[in-house]
């Protein structure tokens, strides 16, 4: 039974010296929450999950970064503090920008998020030596579900660079659920977490059973948390006293900021607060309702509706199938955010249980399994593939953007193998290369590049040569690709792990480059746009046969775009909206939530009187022509 510490320092350390007395063994891995806004550590000991203090007596270390001008390094509690003081050499939130190129300029210096997230690591492996007397060399990291490969292996880098061994990164999410099955003793069971930190907010749809904690479904944001509701509330702060920010100095900038987040925590304990601040030796006052900061955030709540509806989506469960759901992070600990999951969800039976410390104590669970303690259950933790992983194909309508053809699914178990067959695109092909993308774009272009691999092939017309492409993908982020010429026999394989996946400078440059050279075509017709937009933004948001029978169809309408004939690329876009109308409604009839679901018949009534009987006769000739061009009758 996991159980929360509450800071009985003295008696564990009694206990801990006399452990070490007799010869006992003490966990020498510690779990770490490295959160956007705060970070925890956790060490498993006699039966429990135990969160290990700071040197203030805190569990919570503020995930900020400060250097001095003489080079003093300041971590946590001092750091935030001269987030006011000292702004210009003061960074938090940079876990935001984990494994990208962002860079931090303090106190004349450049760093890398994960250089910063380093030093909070550090703070936290020194206070967790000091705290249980002996070295710490292993961890355990929690990161958020939906972190791509940059981002983990740039978590793991900075581990190694605090001085740990890191041999596993844990989900987020499998932390919490952890931690609350080992709590509540919940088994069998669909359990929703809702993840909502100072800076990212990371949803997933987990189920356990027996001793194992599955993922099921994932997505997040990882540029909506907490302290969005803060600048909201100094937004708001600015607007209502009728000033401008640019006016004002950074260390009055960040005074009014600060002063957002205490009037954010006051609405936490009642219904109004009030904000007052002094600049340029004038006083200003602002007083804030919870009600107002719920009109002012509705685009933040919208933003948080849309990761829930696509877990629920990809997951292929609604909200009545969830047994718990669990917030996690502190912003969760908002009365708003909690009565807007009531609204959303139609549920009151929501657990908060310790969200400030849920993905710690979990990581601490972990911790204490990777030893192999004998006083916890053996658990088996399954992982996911966060992001669509494709190669790229011959797009015939339009050659200079390659599409992708997805091999592995988002949200599929790890590890996972899947196969494909591609046939040579021209007449006369010497060779076949093949590009591996990671995202959820249609366009290979607009997803992730992670490496390359060509093959000889044999000369001949085109279609003529098959060459199977196999990717395999395990939990510790490598991701193998097999290639197999079948008329030849020959092999090759390209192993990719995560410090080969990099965009360079030079390919980036050649990127912008294509794109300014491409000439104007019908497609690039704000309405053509619109609808090819619109079918990629559906194809990011489902998996499957949705998103193969999106795939097709927006191919047909290319192949309209490349004879660019007006009426036929008309009737084309016609028809492209009507299904993607059809493929949006299912996916609410699927997803949809207790409140909404009144307005679809209010659609499907309307939908059907808009739709006249020479608008349905056309499109039914539309469809067999699609189908006509499906089965290989038409050409260009």
């Amino acid at each position: 039974m996991c159980t929360f510490l509450k800071g009985d320092y003295e008696r564990y350390k009694v206990k801990k010296e006399k452990q070490l007395a007799d010869g006992g063994h003490m966990g020498r891995i510690i779990g770490i929450d490295l959160g956007t806004t705060n970070s925890a550590a956790a060490v498993w000991e006699n039966g429990e999950s135990h969160l290990i203090p700071n040197a203030f007596g805190d569990y919570l270390t503020p995930s900020v970064v400060s250097i001095g001008k003489d080079g003093t390094v300041y971590v946590g509690k001092i750091a935030k503090e001269r987030l006011v003081t000292h702004p210009e050499d003061t960074v938090s939130v940079f876990k935001r920008f984990m494994g990208t190129e962002k860079i931090y300029s303090l106190a004349g210096k450049k760093y890398r998020p994960e250089e910063l997230s380093a030093l909070v690591l550090k703070r936290l492996k020194e206070d967790a030596e000091h705290y249980l007397g002996e070295e710490i060399t292993e961890a355990v990291i929690s990161v958020p579900a939906y972190f791509n490969d940059l981002a983990r292996n740039a978590t793991k880098n900075a581990g190694e660079l605090a001085g740990f061994h890191v041999e596993r990164i844990i989900n987020e999410p499998s932390a919490a659920s952890l931690y609350y099955q080992c709590r509540s003793q919940m088994e069998d069971a669909v359990m929703l977490v809702f993840d909502f930190g100072g800076g990212t907010l990371d949803v997933s749809l987990v189920e356990c059973f027996d001793n194992i904690v599955e993922i099921l479904a994932v997505s997040g944001d990882n540029h909506l948390g907490g302290s969005d509701f803060d600048r909201l509330i100094a937004d708001m702060f600015w607007k209502s006293c009728g000033l401008s920010e640019n006016r004002f100095s950074a260390e009055d900038a960040a005074i009014v900021l600060e002063r957002a987040e205490n009037c954010k925590f006051e609405l936490t304990g009642q219904e109004t607060a009030q904000m007052c601040v002094t600049l340029a030796g004038r006083e200003y006052r602002m007083e804030v309702s919870r009600k107002e900061l719920i009109l002012q955030a509705e685009p933040l709540f919208e933003r948080m509706a849309q990761p829930i509806r696509r877990v629920l989506s990809d997951g292929q469960k609604s909200a009545r199938e969830v047994d718990a759901v669990v917030l996690v992070g502190g912003s969760c600990k908002m009365p708003v955010v909690q009565k807007y999951l009531n609204y959303l969800l139609q549920r009151t039976d929501i657990a908060v249980v310790s969200p400030d410390y849920m993905i710690a104590l979990g990581a601490g669970v972990y911790a204490g399994i990777k030893e192999r303690n004998a006083d916890i259950r053996d658990m088996l933790l399954t992982d996911i593939c966060p992001f669509s992983l494709s190669v790229s194909q011959y797009n015939e309508a339009d050659p200079n953007r390659d599409l992708c053809d997805v091999l592995i699914e988002r949200n599929m178990a790890l590890p996972v193998s899947r196969e494909t067959i591609m046939t040579t695109a021209h007449d006369r092909q010497t060779k076949m290369r093949f590009k591996v993308y990671q995202g959820e774009a249609m366009y290979a272009e607009d997803n992730l590049l992670l490496g390359s691999i060509t093959v000889p092939v044999p000369v001949g017309p085109e279609g003529k040569e098959k060459v199977r492409v196999r990717y395999t993908y395990d939990i510790n982020g490598i991701l193998v690709v097999d290639v197999h010429v079948v008329s030849t026999g020959q092999e090759k394989q390209l192993v990719i792990r995560n410090d080969k996946i990099k965009l360079s400078e030079e390919e980036l440059k050649k990127r912008l480059e294509q794109l300014n050279k491409l000439k104007i075509h019908p497609r690039d017709l704000e309405e053509n746009r619109l609808v090819l937009a619109r079918a990629e933004k559906l194809h990011r948001e489902t998996t499957g046969y949705i998103r193969e029978q999106i795939d097709s169809r927006v191919q047909y309408f290319n192949y309209y775009l490349g004879r660019q004939d007006v009426l036929s690329i008309n009737k084309g876009r016609k028809q492209l909206n009507l299904f993607l109308d059809y493929v949006e409604e299912q996916c609410l009839q699927e997803t949809a939530f207790e409140g909404t679901a009144d307005g679809f018949s209010r659609w499907y009534e309307s939908s059907k009187q808009a739709v006249d009987a020479q608008d349905q006769a056309d499109y039914r000739k539309e469809e067999q022509e699609y189908e006509l061009w499906r089965g290989g009758h038409l050409t260009s």
